[in-house]
């Protein structure tokens, strides 16, 4: 990321949206050295006459996006992306930070590779990177890693990325040490030996099309095993992305409870639903599976009740050589980063979500559950900030992404909300251009 932007200079005639202060007026945003200097509907009024002024045309100015759920192929898959192409696209889609998963090659399991995904990302990416540790060497779910050293090496979280931890006695000692550090794990709670060869949901629709299901209870089993853990050590659990109703009682009723426990759902999960496989398209392959449209309509509803805290893009980027197969034998993924926000808008036009909920779960959640300076407009943070309009329609191409691979799930999307500008530490890292 470049230096920071040292001159002043003010957004203004924008409609302030903050979910972190619950500010919701027309006003403008101060900049100076990076960060927000000041922020309301009186600073206007109040700037020198020679300042910069950019006027945002009564659009919307918000936090930057925090993305928890982001794969990348760097180390080890650059053909599919590399933190330079994912700050891109994450730029173009709103988001300032991101949160690597640690399936890389080789994976995230020491600080070698921390302090490597750190120095790269400073070098080359746009916004703002960082990376999760390996809860297990190499993934494989049998011995620890140096959790703390790790930690103090720049990780944010702990994560065994798409595969989860099936062995009870290694996460409960991962957890244990996980509390010791205050350190907030972030699981994909899916029970490999009850999915087996399965690779859609189970139900009427696997059948009809012949396809091998995945039932409920391979993510509800093991989200109710991990909080059962997870109040036996008394650390905090984040469930990184569920897709079940049931799953979504069992969270709602530990944090009943009072643990610390929190949960996520992928966009794709909140606005697609198995019957968008239709013949067998891989781009609708994913993990968890999509689910039935009254799982989805649950997802929503946990997202307005706050039940699921966190709203993420699930952004898994796939090439031709993984996704040009058979529906049963592609990997699982698609990218999400460009296309979250807009997505997301959706839930807003059909007034499932007001705009303050969504920027909530897309932003100033995420930030405080990753303890990042971010997902907030209060004066004094870094200055990450987009400007957006919620109406702005368009027609998502694959072949426009900024991403190295094209797996999206929303390829001729119609869309009504675009992000603008976007800047990170003052700096404007993306500029939409109707040109």
């Amino acid at each position: 990321m470049s230096e920071r932007q040292q001159a002043a200079f003010a957004l203004t005639n924008v409609q302030l949206l903050d979910p972190s202060t619950g500010l919701e007026e027309h006003g403008a945003i101060l900049i100076e050295e990076g960060k927000i200097k000041a922020i309301g509907a009186n600073v206007a009024g109040q700037l020198p006459t020679d300042i910069l002024r950019i006027d945002g045309g009564g659009k919307i100015a918000a936090p930057g996006l925090v993305d928890m759920h982001v794969t990348t192929g760097e180390p080890g898959a650059e053909h599919r992306e590399t933190l330079k192409s994912a700050s891109k696209a994450a730029a173009a889609g709103g988001v300032t930070s991101i949160a690597c998963m640690p399936d890389t090659d080789p994976v995230i399991d020491d600080i070698a590779l921390v302090d490597f995904i750190t120095r790269r990302a400073r070098d080359t990416a746009r916004v703002h990177v960082h990376p999760y540790a390996a809860m297990t060497r190499g993934l494989a779910g049998k011995e620890m890693t140096e959790i703390g050293l790790m930690l103090q090496a720049g990780a944010v979280a702990l994560s065994n990325g798409r595969k989860a931890i099936t062995n009870a006695q290694i996460m409960r000692r991962v957890m244990t040490y996980a509390h010791d550090f205050d350190a907030l794990i972030v699981h994909h709670p899916e029970d490999p030996d009850l999915v087996g060869n399965g690779v859609m949901n189970l139900g009427e629709t696997s059948t009809r099309l012949g396809l091998p299901g995945i039932p409920a209870e391979a993510e509800t089993i093991m989200v109710a095993r991990d909080i059962r853990l997870a109040q036996l050590t008394g650390c905090r659990y984040h469930a990184g992305q569920i897709s079940c109703a049931e799953s979504l009682e069992i969270i709602r009723r530990a944090k009943d409870k009072g643990l610390d426990v929190t949960c996520g759902v992928s966009i794709n999960h909140l606005t697609l639903n198995e019957n968008d496989i239709g013949l067998y398209r891989t781009f609708y392959k994913m993990s968890p599976p999509l689910r039935s449209e009254d799982e989805r309509q649950a997802m929503i509803a946990g997202v307005a009740d706050g039940t699921i805290d966190v709203i993420v893009s699930a952004h898994d980027p796939q090439d031709v050589d993984t996704k040009r197969h058979p529906f049963a034998e592609c990997a699982d993924g698609a990218v999400g980063l460009e296309t979250m926000l807009a997505a997301t808008m959706r839930l807003v036009h059909n007034d499932q979500l007001t705009l303050m909920q969504a920027f909530k779960a897309l932003s100033t959640t995420p930030a405080s559950l990753l303890r990042l300076k971010a997902g907030s407009l209060q004066p004094g943070l870094p200055a990450d900030v987009i400007l957006f309009d919620p109406n702005e329609p368009w027609v998502m191409d694959r072949d426009d992404l900024k991403s190295r691979s094209k797996n999206t799930a929303f390829h001729k999307a119609r869309f009504s909300g675009r992000v603008l500008q976007t800047y990170v530490e003052g700096q404007l890292v993306h500029h939409y251009d109707p040109k």
